[in-house]
């Protein structure tokens, strides 16, 4: 039977609102989510490693494994849904490729990083020192403890937004076969091949558009000389399609 406290609340209920103080310390966070949170202790939750909670000696509901369940469970349904919204010819056997492209550990690794989420995990020591916030496992699971702790405080929509968000351009190229394609890698090992210490320049000559439609335009440039340029609907889409342009010219 759980025991009670002088207030008539349960003690574990208690020790939750210690480890997880209704306090604000995350608004740069939640900026970067465009999402304020009514229960504060979501959000807290969904940032504390298992880690932390065991150097604590909490058991795993102190950790954000619960969230994370959620969220894996609701990524799959909205991303699986814009595919399919979006890729009206193509087969189950695309559709469930191209989902498992954009949910996977390195894509929501990548998301996090836009969003500098390793910054605000709560690890503990031996992970903090093991270079636990750069670890894709790590910012992957806390990504999608995230998406449903937003789930789980603000509901269905507001969670579908905030994953339809974050995750546009990887569900754009995904469906173009181009998410994992990368040039920019392939052309630096080809100039590496020919010359000792290529210089290798990215620079964005153009942005336009609006906030929610912008397209930018990349240069590049080895060793001081442009060599092609690409567009893209994000910085790193652009540097990619340059990067390609110099690849399919066949000089390296």
């Amino acid at each position: 039977m759980e025991t009670v406290n002088n207030n008539g609340r349960p003690q574990t209920e208690d020790r939750e609102k210690d480890f997880f103080p209704e306090t604000n310390d995350y608004p740069e966070l939640e900026e970067k989510l465009e999402y304020t949170f009514q229960n504060k202790a979501l959000l807290l939750n969904a940032l504390t490693h298992s880690s932390f909670a065991s150097e604590k000696g909490k058991s795993y509901r102190f950790n954000n494994e619960r969230l994370e369940f959620i969220g894996d469970a609701f990524l799959d349904a909205i991303v699986g849904s814009k595919i399919y919204d979006i890729a009206p010819d193509q087969h189950e056997g695309f559709l469930s490729k191209t989902r498992a492209a954009v949910v996977c550990e390195r894509s929501l690794a990548e998301v996090a990083r836009e969003i500098g989420l390793g910054s605000f995990i709560r690890l503990g020591h031996g992970e903090e020192t093991g270079g636990g916030r750069e670890k894709d496992s790590i910012l992957a699971d806390a990504m999608e403890a995230v998406i449903g702790a937003v789930f789980k405080d603000g509901g269905y929509e507001k969670a579908q937004r905030l994953v339809l968000m974050l995750f546009r351009d990887h569900i754009r190229l995904a469906v173009q076969g181009k998410l994992y394609k990368d040039y920019k890698t392939t052309l630096q090992e080809k100039l590496q091949n020919k010359y000792r210490n290529p210089e290798i320049e990215y620079i964005i000559l153009d942005e336009s558009g609006p906030d929610h439609d912008k397209s930018f335009t990349a240069q590049i440039r080895i060793n001081g000389k442009p060599m092609g340029q690409g567009l893209g609907k994000s910085k790193k889409e652009a540097q990619q399609a340059a990067a390609r342009q110099v690849i399919l010219k066949g000089e390296f």
